[in-house]
């Protein structure tokens, strides 16, 4: 498998958590908009909403999910468009999927904060080491 393809693969296993949580997130609000008879007008927007709905965790990790990783997929594109793809970049953008997994897993189920915080805390850390080893290390490529 080529390593532009390796670097694809934990990049497509991100798109697919972002797909599992807004599924969680339509499961768990149309669930409590039956149960609190809300009608879809009388939320139509994130004010009206946060006034009618209490169980927002899927939302917000959803929206997070459009935050940092956009991040995330920017690095995965640019490594395979610099033809720049090695082996330690594959392995960190697995543990990156694997601490973003962990994130939404905790932010949508019991919601710690501290335990939230620093499963993203090491996720963003990682990621910004990514990108700067990853510049420098094309620096290098081109150099030569």
């Amino acid at each position: 498998m080529s390593p532009s393809l390796q670097l694809a693969l934990p990049a497509f296993a991100l798109v697919i958590l972002t797909v599992l949580v807004g599924l969680r997130l339509l499961y768990v609000r149309s669930q409590e908009m039956r149960e609190k008879r809300v009608h879809p007008q009388a939320a139509s927007t994130s004010v009206l909403m946060a006034a009618k709905l209490q169980n927002v965790q899927a939302a917000d990790n959803f929206r997070n999910l459009f935050e940092t990783p956009v991040l995330f997929y920017a690095l995965v594109a640019t490594a395979i468009g610099a033809h720049h793809v090695p082996d330690w970049l594959i392995v960190g953008a697995w543990v990156y999927v694997a601490l973003r997994a962990v994130h939404s897993f905790i932010h949508c189920t019991y919601n710690r904060v501290m335990q939230r915080f620093a499963a993203f805390g090491a996720g963003f850390a990682l990621l910004v080491g990514l990108w700067a080893a990853f510049v420098i290390g094309l620096a290098g490529k081109t150099a030569t």
